[in-house]
C-alpha cells in the first residue's frame, strides 16, 4: 500500500474500462427466505447467511443441509466470524450483534438508532485484536428507502470503530451510502465502500499517516456494495448494479428532479440494472481481477468472499446463495 507522500501529480486510481472476463453460470443454493445479502464461510466451512426476515442460516457446500442458527429480529446484512467460532452481524435494525451459533444466543454489541449509535449498520470487518470496524450506511433513510438515499445523496454514512476494550469511535464521517468494509492483509489500513460515490476510501491505521484517509479507487463504473479481504490477499467487489448515466446526470444538474423521483412509488422510480459484476484490487488499488457472469436467476451481488479458488456471492433481490469457480486471470 502506499504510505507516504504523494508525487506530483498523482490522481487515485480508476477503474479499469476493459472488458470484465466472462464466468460460467454460476451454482445456485437455494435458501428458504429472501435476500441473503452476504456470506461468509465458519469454521467447518459451512456457508452463513442472514434474510430479510431475520433468521440466520447455515448451508453446507452443495446446498443440501440448511440449519437456522438464529433470529435477530431484524434485518441481517454484513456478517463476520469471530475467533472463538462466534458470529458478527450487522443487523440494519438492530445494530452490531455477537450470535452464538451453538445455541442460537444474540448479544448486542453496539445497539442501533440513538445519539452516539449507528443508524443503519451494514458491513464489518474484524482485526486480529478484536477491533471491528463497521459501516453505517445513512443517518437520514433507513434501509428499505435505500434508493431515496442513492437519490437524494445525503451524504451522511459513516465507519466507525469498536475497539475491544473502549466506546465506538467514528473515522470517517459524510460518506455517500458506507457499505462494504475490509481489512488489507498487514491490517495497516481499513477500506471502505461508498456506494453512492463509485468509489473505495481508506483510512490509515498505523505508521506516519494513522489516521489519514485518501481514495483508494474512484470513477468506478457500477455501484460497489460489499467487500472482503480474500485469501489471496486481494479485496473484493461487488458491484450490485450499473453505474446510471441519467442519475449521474440529475445528482449534477438537476437534484431537484431527484427528490420528485424519490417521493414516487417503488415501481415508478429508477430501477438499478442489476448485474453479476466483481472487482478484485490489490493494496495500492490497482485492479487485478474485473469478472462478469450471466445473471439468470441470481443478480444485484451484493456479498462477495474469495475462498481456495471459490467464490461464494450473496444477493439482495435472489433466494439463494451462489458459488463460481475462479479460474486464473488470461495473462495480458
Amino acid at each position: 500500500m502506499t504510505t507516504g507522500i504523494r508525487p506530483r501529480g498523482w490522481r487515485p486510481p480508476r477503474a479499469r474500462r476493459t472488458q470484465p472476463r466472462r464466468l460460467a453460470v454460476p451454482h445456485l443454493l437455494p435458501v428458504n427466505g429472501l435476500g441473503p445479502e452476504d456470506v461468509v464461510l465458519d469454521e467447518h466451512d459451512r456457508i452463513i447467511t442472514g434474510v430479510d426476515d431475520g433468521r440466520l442460516l447455515a448451508l453446507d457446500q452443495d446446498g443440501r443441509q440448511l440449519r437456522v442458527l438464529a433470529d435477530t429480529g431484524g434485518r441481517p446484512l454484513g456478517i463476520e466470524t469471530l475467533p472463538d467460532g462466534a458470529l458478527l452481524v450487522c443487523d440494519a435494525e438492530r445494530g452490531l450483534l455477537r450470535i452464538d451459533p451453538r445455541h442460537g444466543h444474540v448479544h448486542t454489541l453496539l445497539a442501533g438508532g440513538g445519539p452516539g449509535r449507528p443508524a443503519l449498520c451494514n458491513n464489518a470487518a474484524v482485526a486480529t485484536d478484536g477491533t471491528v470496524y463497521f459501516s453505517d450506511s445513512s443517518r437520514r433513510f433507513p434501509l428499505s428507502r435505500w434508493r431515496h438515499d442513492l437519490m437524494e445523496h445525503s451524504g451522511t454514512g459513516r465507519l466507525w470503530r469498536l475497539p475491544p476494550d473502549g466506546p465506538a469511535e467514528v473515522l470517517l464521517d459524510g460518506l455517500q451510502f458506507a457499505n462494504g468494509v475490509a481489512l488489507t492483509p498487514d491490517e495497516t489500513s481499513v477500506v471502505v465502500a461508498e456506494t453512492g460515490a463509485y468509489r473505495l476510501r481508506r483510512v490509515m491505521l498505523t505508521g506516519p499517516r494513522a489516521g489519514s484517509s485518501d481514495t483508494m479507487l474512484s470513477a468506478m463504473a457500477g455501484f460497489p456494495d460489499n467487500i472482503s479481504t480474500g485469501t489471496d490477499g486481494l479485496i473484493w467487489v461487488t458491484q450490485a448494479a450499473a453505474r446510471s448515466r441519467l442519475l449521474d446526470t440529475a445528482h449534477t444538474h438537476a437534484p431537484a428532479l431527484l427528490r420528485l423521483a424519490a417521493a414516487l412509488p417503488q415501481p415508478l422510480q429508477p430501477q438499478p440494472a442489476e448485474t453479476l459484476w466483481l472487482l478484485a484490487v490489490d493494496t495500492h488499488g490497482r485492479v487485478v481481477h474485473e469478472l462478469a457472469a450471466p445473471v439468470g436467476d441470481f443478480g444485484m451481488v451484493t456479498g462477495v468472499r474469495q475462498y481456495q479458488g471459490t467464490l461464494y456471492l450473496g444477493s439482495l433481490t435472489s433466494r439463494a446463495v451462489a458459488t463460481l469457480p475462479l479460474e486464473p486471470a488470461t495473462p495480458h
